[in-house]
């Protein structure tokens, strides 16, 4: 029982901590290219630099990982 208390008391004091920071203002965390943050809102990204072309061509490169991963399959599995 006692785990339990301290544990809450301490999600308590990181939570405590994450809302202090807010509030003295600092900089909230940051979204990628492909975020919510960047739809339909024509700002640089701090990943891409404002180059929609790199976010286009990452995602194709890992839709096409995964496409491949796709055909492939496990040997030892025995089937």
């Amino acid at each position: 029982m006692s785990t339990m208390i301290l544990s809450f008391i301490v999600l308590g004091l990181v939570i405590a901590g994450m809302s202090i920071g807010v509030i003295m203002g600092r900089k909230p965390i940051a979204g990628s290219c492909g975020g919510l943050a960047a739809v339909g809102i024509d700002e640089e990204c701090p990943i891409c630099g404002g180059d929609q072309n790199k976010c286009e061509d990452e995602q194709d490169k890992q839709s096409r990982k995964e496409a491949v991963a796709e055909l492939a399959y496990e040997a030892k599995s025995g089937h």
